[in-house]
């Protein structure tokens, strides 16, 4: 494709906003935003809020029952009937309030390390600096920008999720700002699937040593059950199946009544998630009188190599060519809101910022990179439909 703008100037125009970029993402990351306490979104929100609308974009707070709320922003302006693309961050993290007194925010030489900031508060820079850069260097969009921030991704995205279904099915594409994959910066091209589960197994309480032949061991009957998941693992297929807790039991004298179980299913294809949820909805108790009670099912379905997905990963390799990026891509064994969007719409994930550390004290971001990431994401703007 021939873009309508050189690169080097797009390139060029980053690199003389870097340290606006530097100290917009310092202030995001200065703004504690953890997902558990949705008061804490009105100040990374409002600062969002704040700088998208300086770039022509009518932002809406979408209030949520359980966490913070969304921000959902169009152009003020944009023609009817054009095409969209949606660009999807979050700005909840996994940090409580007062993570930065133990793990301040810090920057030293072209390392800026703090919560948040790499997972995914640099996203949402170069998500803001890029419309910046459409709208400074006045760039004509053949496909008109829809950007939404959700605050529960960290959480699962159980509220905004339905918002982004409905997105995703009105755009020709999806921009997911997750950070990138490693300190090489990969895009996502693919993620894992997710299935949570919560097996509970009924039995019979009796006194474990006047008559243990009335009772029925639900913990005994557990064991039966948790190998029978494990058996579903499949490492060289990329599935697996984690029991993650168990709990269960009374007392030790008495013959446990009740035994839970939580799982963690992780799958490379849709075909995988499906085969494993019909196994775990279809356990059998081994121990006679026992039940079992599963409760969950597929939570957010596989990122996979569609043929729409790879069409979309080619062209940012073209952009990337533009921009002298040697652009490599792999999966992700963690979910994001693009398994959402690849359900409905072409899908490219990790577009974010270069680091390491998600959700990890030592998490970090290598600025110089912002400002190539951010010139990426505006070439990919300027694609066609």
């Amino acid at each position: 494709m021939l873009w309508p703008i050189p690169a080097e100037q797009i390139i060029h125009y980053f690199e003389a906003h870097a340290q606006e970029m530097v100290d917009f993402l310092a202030a995001l990351v200065l703004a504690e935003s953890p997902s558990s306490e949705p008061e804490t979104q009105t100040g990374v929100q409002t600062l969002l809020r704040e700088a998208i609308t300086r770039q022509g974009y009518q932002v809406e707070h979408i209030p949520g029952h359980h966490c913070g709320g969304h921000l959902l922003a169009r152009p003020r302006h944009a023609a009817a009937g054009r095409p969209q693309q949606l660009l999807l961050g979050h700005c909840d993290t996994v940090w409580p309030i007062g993570t930065l007194k133990e793990m301040p925010l810090q920057i030293e030489d072209n390392i800026m390390r703090g919560p948040g900031v790499y997972d995914m508060k640099g996203g949402l820079v170069q998500m803001v600096f890029a419309l910046r850069a459409v709208r400074e260097l006045g760039l004509n969009l053949a496909v008109t920008p829809i950007c939404f921030i959700n605050s529960d991704e960290e959480i699962g995205s159980a509220e905004s999720t339905p918002h982004i279904e409905t997105l995703a099915q009105q755009a020709c594409r999806a921009f997911i700002l997750e950070p990138s994959l490693g300190t090489t910066g990969k895009l996502k091209t693919a993620r894992k699937g997710v299935a949570k589960y919560t097996v509970t197994v009924h039995g019979r309480a009796a006194h474990a040593g006047l008559d243990p032949e009335k009772g029925i061991s639900a913990i005994l009957e557990m064991s039966y059950v948790i190998q029978k998941l494990a058996a579903l693992n499949e490492p060289a297929q990329g599935v697996s199946v984690n029991v993650g807790l168990v709990q269960g039991g009374m007392r030790t004298n008495v013959i446990a009544p009740e035994c839970t179980a939580w799982v963690d299913v992780r799958v490379p294809t849709l075909a995988d998630a499906q085969r494993i949820d019909t196994a775990v909805h279809h356990l059998q108790a081994e121990t006679p009188g026992a039940t079992i009670h599963i409760q969950g099912g597929i939570d957010r379905p596989p990122l996979e190599h569609t043929p729409r997905n790879r069409a979309l990963w080619a062209q940012a390799q073209a952009a990337g060519g533009q921009l002298a990026l040697d652009l490599a891509d792999g999966m992700a064994g963690g979910g994001s809101d693009g398994n959402t969007t690849s359900q409905f719409t072409a899908t490219l994930d990790g577009l974010g910022p270069v680091g390491d550390g998600a959700h990890a004290r030592h998490e970090f971001v290598y600025l110089d990179k912002l400002a190539e990431r951010a010139a990426l994401l505006t070439l990919l703007l300027l694609l066609p439909e």
